[in-house]
């Protein structure tokens, strides 16, 4: 019979002691018999109840971008693979002892005394770290917010295109100034009010304000004015 009925407890209960000396469903490699039985579980099973099968599921599923590549007969269902009678695996009592049985066939239920097979589980922890590079290779897009600086001068006798002037000549990694306008604040007085974005990993409000009021001539204070993120 195989593995069978894998989206019962029936049939998880055999893949997971199938699963409790093996890396993969044959073989020390994945192959197109674990990607027919990947497909027959159809979703991670319970780690509580089958963790044997909820370890092989994690790590088959890393490589799914690869399931059409992987060798094999990729048109043999899953149960071609697995123990000879399913029923033996979820009830040993209910199967008959043969005294043929291949000396190098593997205990489905292992063993206490055997140790892990070093290759396989040199090779497991190969395919789970490369998985693991891949996934932090994959750079997420830097956040940014998009600000409104009000900057006000000292009077109305302020040089305020030498200030805008003084003030985008700043220049840094992750800053850009966009559109700006005068604002009038009172008895001739105008501010500066300017847009721009920044990325928030590389652009500290504060120091950058701090940059802008050290144009002593011409800068009285800075205030945030909105931000928003993007």
């Amino acid at each position: 019979m195989g593995l069978t009925d894998l989206a019962a407890d029936a049939g998880l209960t055999v893949l997971n002691s199938w699963l409790e000396s093996r890396s993969y469903i044959t073989g020390t490699s994945p192959s197109q018999a674990d990607v027919a039985v990947f497909n027959g579980v159809s979703k991670s099973p319970d780690a509580g109840k089958y963790p044997h099968a909820a370890r092989w599921y994690k790590h088959i599923a890393s490589f799914a971008d690869e399931f059409t590549t992987l060798p094999g007969d990729a048109s043999a269902p899953a149960s071609t693979y697995g123990p000879e009678v399913a029923a033996a695996a979820v009830n040993p009592a209910a199967a008959p002892a043969t005294e043929a049985e291949d000396d190098d066939e593997v205990d489905l239920f292992g063993s206490d005394e055997e140790e892990e097979d070093p290759e396989k589980e040199a090779l497991t922890q190969k395919r789970l770290a490369e998985y693991a590079a891949k996934k932090a290779g994959k750079v997420k897009p830097a956040a940014k917010s998009v600000v409104t600086m009000d900057v006000k001068p000292w009077d109305d006798e302020t040089d305020m295109k030498q200030l805008e002037a003084n003030v985008r000549a700043i220049e840094k990694d992750g800053l850009v100034w966009g559109a700006s306008t005068l604002v009038a604040v009172g008895f001739g007085i105008k501010k500066l009010q300017i847009n721009l974005v920044i990325e928030d990993d590389k652009i500290g409000l504060d120091d950058l304000q701090q940059q802008i009021e050290e144009d002593e001539d011409h800068v009285q204070s800075t205030d945030i004015a909105a931000m928003q993120k993007l």
